[in-house]
């Protein structure tokens, strides 16, 4: 259940275990906060509520970044269901949420709102306005609100490897530098890219490579190139459930000066029309950089190379 900025949860999800946190990416070192909220609410028979922000902070006070997202809210929402969740509650982060203080954050949300038995949060969580908010301030306005049950707080480790913290930062470090494997290990699940397929300027086609169009929107750009890929489209009945094989262009296209990043699919062996249909692209391996060719010719017998090689990057994988 996804529910957006409630005054109340339904009685069922009440008293619940809440995980908060904003989990972008839903990698493995939050996997390792959320698997330990669901092991508290499954020992106690209590729904597991998972507690998150959008748009991203981030976004919020440094409106004119980057993209840096490394999953959408359909990609995290779906994640945080595959990781138990009986509930996602989305707080809108607006300049309301951002004056809150943290004792009011804590009365207003944790307690009237969700009206929680227990949180998760990881070491180095900090909310309300200022960020002025610590495990701590939890601890003491719980420790003075009328509640007919105590709420208890539980401040995670965070996961670590040999290079550091699991976090959401070397995850998108990884994508950028095109280290597909690496970002992938650290998520815990193969990256994606979900969006809308939209019109485009015909030039795939053109080519004889006709491609499904996608902007990244708010998800990150990663190292520009070429990919081996798998395309899902969940939404369409000829399709639904079945990952289809391609290769994508990922990028601005240096030949036809493409002003915004974009992601073009060409899927093998396929003629059917999707326009505004969502679709999930996998990069699988990036095969080259972008580039710049003297002909369209000599594109056309790129394209040829690149999924040769992308056909058997993907049948390896199936192999």
């Amino acid at each position: 259940m996804y529910i957006t900025d409630p005054i109340s949860l339904p009685d069922h999800l009440t008293r619940g275990v809440v995980a908060i946190g904003n989990f972008d990416g839903v990698h493995r070192g939050h996997g390792h906060l959320l698997g330990a909220a669901r092991a508290a609410a499954k020992q106690a028979n209590l729904p597991f509520i998972v507690l998150t922000f959008e748009p991203h902070p981030r976004r919020f006070f440094k409106p004119d970044d980057a993209p840096f997202r490394i999953a959408p809210l359909s990609v995290k929402l779906r994640r945080l269901k595959e990781e138990g969740a009986d509930a996602v509650v989305v707080l809108t982060f607006d300049s309301g949420l951002c004056a809150m203080s943290a004792p009011d954050f804590v009365r207003d949300v944790l307690l009237t709102r969700l009206c929680a038995s227990a949180v998760f949060v990881g070491q180095d969580f900090r909310f309300g306005h200022k960020r002025a908010g610590t495990v701590q301030t939890i601890r003491d306005v719980a420790a003075s609100a009328p509640a007919k049950a105590p709420l208890v707080v539980h401040e995670v480790a965070p996961l670590t490897d040999a290079s550091g913290v699991l976090s959401s930062t070397r995850v998108r470090d990884a994508l950028r530098s095109g280290n597909l494997a690496l970002a992938n290990d650290l998520l815990g699940w193969p990256w994606e890219v979900a969006g809308t397929v939209v019109g485009g300027d015909k030039r795939g086609r053109e080519l004889g490579y006709p491609t499904a169009n996608v902007p990244l929107g708010e998800t990150l750009w990663p190292s520009y190139g070429i990919y081996a890929v798998q395309v899902r489209l969940d939404d369409d009945p000829r399709f639904a459930g079945r990952w289809l094989n391609g290769a994508a262009n990922i990028g601005i296209r240096p030949m036809f000066a493409v002003k915004e990043p974009l992601l073009e699919a060409f899927i093998f062996d396929f003629d059917a029309q999707i326009y505004g249909q969502t679709i999930r692209v996998r990069p699988i391996a990036k095969i080259r950089d972008e580039a710049k060719f003297d002909s369209l010719d000599a594109l056309i017998v790129q394209m040829q190379d690149d999924c040769t090689k992308a056909r058997y990057i993907l049948a390896q994988k199936a192999a």
